[in-house]
């Protein structure tokens, strides 16, 4: 029987934190990807692979419920040797300037459970490229694609990855999970709050049977900061049922 954990942090909480934001473009004196820089991104990756071949996409955020490339198939998997982790971060998108927001990556050690999506080989140079655009913007990339082992029903599968540049300036670390919680509960951007991010991938991991320790904690500590400033702060969690559904 499928477990029913009860969320803390629930819609309406996301919603008060919401605010529109203008978006400030990019911060001065960064060095931005070039179409030439995708290509050669884009070719190194699938230098590796063979031609005419499905590849797995590992999907750990965002990606899951909100992929915005083409895809076959869907199936859960670990991927080996690393933890999702918000450890960098961003003046633009999910944050600004004056209030720094923090975005997830996959960092080093440990294990994460995440979904698999198999990327057809007749259009996957095209989906890669487009992956590549949307999850790397500036030089040298925060992130950055390469091939991961992910565990599938005991199968070893290779699939591509946006994995955390730990040499890259928007790097933080290992932050507590109160200091994350802090940060997610202030910092909105033109794409969303950062509460609203936590929310869409705590929902959609938990709809597929993927329970993450590390994000509900975070869950449960942002709902804390944001209950007080609701107008009737609830009594008691709200069940995740499948009824709850992301923001796109």
């Amino acid at each position: 029987m499928k477990t029913i954990r009860r969320m803390d942090l629930t819609q309406e909480m996301v919603t008060l934190v919401h605010r529109q934001v203008e978006d400030g473009g990019p911060l001065p004196g960064l060095d931005h990807q070039t179409d030439d820089d995708y290509h050669a991104m884009t070719s190194r990756l699938l230098s590796s692979h063979a031609d005419g071949e499905d590849a797995w996409l590992f999907a750990y955020g965002s990606l899951i419920w909100k992929p915005e490339c083409e895809h076959v198939e869907e199936r859960c998997g670990t991927a080996q040797g690393w933890h999702r982790s918000f450890c960098f971060r961003v003046w633009r998108f999910r944050g600004t300037r004056e209030c720094p927001g923090l975005m997830m990556a996959l960092d080093r050690g440990g294990q994460c459970k995440g979904v698999l999506l198999r990327l057809p080989a007749a259009s996957l140079r095209e989906q890669v490229d487009r992956l590549c655009r949307r999850e790397i913007t500036v030089k040298p990339a925060n992130t950055s694609p390469r091939w991961v082992t992910v565990v599938s029903d005991g199968i070893r599968l290779r699939a591509i990855a946006f994995v955390m540049n730990r040499t890259a300036r928007a790097y933080v670390g290992k932050l507590s999970p109160e200091e994350t919680a802090e940060v997610l509960v202030k910092a909105c951007g033109h794409w969303g709050s950062g509460a609203e991010y936590l929310f869409n991938t705590v929902c959609k991991l938990e709809e597929r049977g993927i329970h993450d320790r590390y994000l509900w904690q975070l869950q449960r500590l942002v709902a804390e900061r944001i209950k007080p400033a609701l107008p009737n702060p609830p009594a008691t969690s709200i069940p995740l049922n499948g009824t709850l559904q992301p923001q796109q």
